[in-house]
């Protein structure tokens, strides 16, 4: 998930202003944690305090991130942003959208199967996007997160997500790339996010590759990271070391209680 926080945050200059190329600076000064972070450190804080997953206690932990980070870079998604400060009684609004996706990487580290993984990667999704492309685009990116962590090949992985889920994961970086365009739903996010950790070599390339698509880019950066933190086990020291200083307090403790309680492998230089 810190993975996530970073494709998230190096993507976040670019999601407005699209760059067709894989060379770019990887941070810059105006480069910050979205929505998309902050959602994904709600449900690790739902995780971490709700052993029963319930929609009462997402909704609190969501609620409580927002309303401590109000204005994020790029706003909050129009759909969700009605849902969240409205002031009214919350109920799903049937959203395919892709921050379904975005926020689910903690699920694909705090359970021991994949059953179980689907099924609180829907309860995460259901409070919102209860659409079943919203639901798929989140089971799909925490699978793949829980099958990349637990030792698979890409092969293994790439072949699980195309027959559970549908996605056409055939395609290339190179054969996507000319043509795409921002697209805010999870069946035209999520298929591409995990093509580009498919077609990467490292964490790094990975990133590069979802950014240099162009579309929701922090987003799909958001979701590839999330994936290729679980494969390549392996942060670049630089990369993590920056990322981590961007982080508010309350953000490192959540990610510090997730290794704790789960044993997700935070890079241990920030663990001191």
């Amino acid at each position: 998930m810190f993975g996530a926080i970073i494709g998230d945050t190096a993507g976040s200059v670019y999601e407005f202003n699209n760059i067709k190329t894989t060379d770019f600076p990887f941070f810059s000064p105006r480069s910050s944690y979205t929505d998309d972070s902050i959602m994904t450190l709600a449900v690790a804080d739902w995780l971490l305090r709700d052993p029963k997953h319930t929609h009462e206690m997402l909704e609190k932990s969501m609620e409580r991130f927002a309303m401590d980070n109000p204005y994020p870079m790029g706003g909050y998604g129009s759909g969700f942003h009605r849902w969240l400060f409205s002031g009214r009684e919350r109920k799903p609004y049937n959203s395919w959208g892709n921050g379904s996706a975005m926020r689910v990487s903690a699920v694909g580290w705090a359970f021991n199967t994949l059953k179980e993984t689907l099924h609180v990667a829907e309860l995460s999704a259901s409070i919102t996007h209860n659409d079943p492309e919203g639901i798929k685009g989140a089971q799909a990116t925490a699978a793949a997160i829980f099958i990349a962590r637990t030792g698979k090949t890409k092969l293994e992985i790439k072949n699980y997500i195309e027959k559970t889920f549908g996605y056409d994961l055939q395609r290339t970086c190179d054969e996507i790339r000319p043509s795409y365009d921002f697209d805010p739903s999870c069946q035209g996010t999520v298929p591409e996010a995990i093509i580009a950790f498919l077609d990467s070599n490292d964490f790094e390339s990975a990133i590069r590759l979802a950014v240099s698509l162009g579309g929701d880019s922090d987003t799909l950066a958001c979701i590839t990271g999330g994936i290729a933190e679980a494969f390549y086990h392996d942060i670049p020291e630089e990369i993590a070391t920056q990322m981590w200083q961007l982080l508010p307090p309350t953000f490192q403790e959540t990610l510090k209680h997730m290794h704790e309680k789960f044993h997700y492998p935070l890079p241990a230089h920030l663990l001191s």
